[in-house]
């Protein structure tokens, strides 16, 4: 069969993978799998698409049995909220988070908050691909109504957060599904917000999804030019934070993503978790405040398991997905630029300034084609040939792709889950290490993928 989902659901362009009848024979499959029984909590970014796979949607679930509760436009992280905070049986959220407005995706959650699992993703690709859909007669049909969680979750998260200080935050929503709720939760905690791009509008007029630095130059603008003390941007789905500091630069996300894990161990709550890709300077500021960390594999899902695994005090990616299970089992956004607060409020530091005292360390993140057919061939040969090549290496890591430590840095090659591409990423403790590292491991990977074609 083929792959349905990806590492993050089932994404793909409308009108080609994301068709109508993929959305209503998904719904029918999750409903099957469901047996018919419980509810289902629905929410969707602004794109374009996502009304009608909604519709599509919940036209599946109802003919299978299930009930639907509908949230509207909300964050990635209110939809996980919801579910646990309604004891529902699975959510769905419509989203593509960083993609082009021309993508749209959906994506599953379990009754405990969390993204469905690799291993219940299958059983749905199965139900989905031999069409055993469960119908259920007119008299048996579910009910479908509208609920309205995003007050309750913005409330929960304020009560997670103590600030004794008012900050000055700009907030660059994107048009997306952030901009119903982070900066009212800003406002909440006592902060003058500024916003930018505020309004969800699914042809992201201001700026794409991507918060990326390209896409950032308008945001770093308005908070040097306002005298803020910290910005903030989302993806689409709000499941994703980046950081820009007081003087208007984009703060490196494996540094902001070691700031906040470092600052949320205390005590015998200690473990950290975070995927193969991250920087070693987590591990350095992290270890320096007493914790210790635990790596995973690439995707907000594994970080969450692990994290369930460990009973972790947090977890995230070096994309700015940021669990705190305390609060959320699901990345969130907007609870990541409120822990921001926290951590500027209680170092009684500006960004910039915690940023002095960090170690530095330098990343090259690179991608080469590769079809997908022949990544299973290419992952089978590039270990020895990575070993050969860097013969001074002291480890390797296999849990996702194929990592090799070294003395003054790693190189990690793995295949992506959504694209054609094997990425490739490399770390040391200068540039031109980093860039030394990263061109041989590109190198090689392209003579691997020449041999096996």
């Amino acid at each position: 069969m083929k792959k349905l989902f990806g590492t993050s659901g089932v994404r793909g362009v409308v009108g080609k993978q994301i068709t109508p009848r993929l959305a209503i024979d998904i719904g029918s499959a999750l409903a099957t799998h469901m047996g018919n029984l419980g509810t289902v909590i629905v929410g969707k970014d602004p794109r374009t698409s996502s009304d009608m796979l909604e519709s599509c949607l919940i036209s599946g679930l109802l003919s299978g049995g299930c009930d639907v509760k509908r949230l509207g436009i909300v964050p990635t992280p209110a939809l996980s909220f919801a579910v646990r905070s309604t004891k529902a049986t699975a959510g769905i959220m419509i989203t593509a988070s960083h993609n082009p407005p021309e993508y749209n995706g959906i994506k599953f959650w379990e009754k405990n908050g969390m993204a469905y699992s690799p291993k219940a993703e299958k059983e749905i690709e199965m139900i989905y691909y031999l069409r055993r859909f469960r119908r259920v007669g007119w008299e048996k049909m579910g009910t479908e109504e509208k609920h309205d969680s995003l007050s309750g979750y913005i409330s929960v998260l304020a009560k997670s957060v103590q600030l004794t200080r008012k900050y000055k935050v700009v907030v660059d929503c994107g048009n997306g599904a952030g901009s119903v709720a982070t900066p009212t939760l800003l406002r909440k905690l006592s902060c003058e917000v500024t916003s930018v791009n505020y309004r969800p509008d699914g042809l992201f007029p201001g700026r794409l999804p991507e918060p990326s630095p390209e896409n950032l130059a308008k945001l770093c603008r308005v908070v040097k030019s306002t005298g803020s003390n910290l910005g903030i941007a989302h993806d689409g789905d709000a499941d994703r934070v980046v950081v820009v500091d007081e003087t208007g630069r984009i703060v490196p996300d494996d540094k902001i993503l070691a700031l906040v894990a470092a600052s949320q161990v205390s005590g015998n709550n200690n473990i950290v978790v975070t995927s193969v890709d991250a920087s070693n300077i987590v591990d350095e500021v992290v270890c320096g405040r007493g914790g210790r960390v635990v790596r995973t594999r690439v995707g907000d899902v594994n970080v969450a398991a692990e994290i369930k695994r460990t009973n972790a005090v947090f977890g995230g990616e070096p994309c700015g997905a940021w669990i705190f299970p305390s609060v959320n089992i699901s990345p969130d956004g907007p609870l990541g630029a409120a822990k921001v607060l926290e951590l500027m409020n209680s170092s009684g530091e500006r960004i910039s300034k915690l940023l002095e005292q960090l170690p530095d360390y330098h990343m090259n993140r690179e991608k080469i084609p590769c079809p997908t057919v022949l990544k299973p061939k290419f992952m089978k040969i590039i270990p020895k040939r990575l070993k050969m090549e860097f013969r001074e290496a002291i480890g390797a890591l296999k849990i996702d792709g194929f990592k090799l430590n070294l003395e003054d840095g790693w190189v990690l090659i793995r295949p992506s889950g959504t694209e054609p591409y094997i990425r490739i990423t490399a770390e040391g403790r200068t540039h031109e290490r980093a860039s030394e590292i990263a061109e041989k491991a590109v190198t090689i990977s392209k003579q691997a993928i020449n041999y096996i074609r």
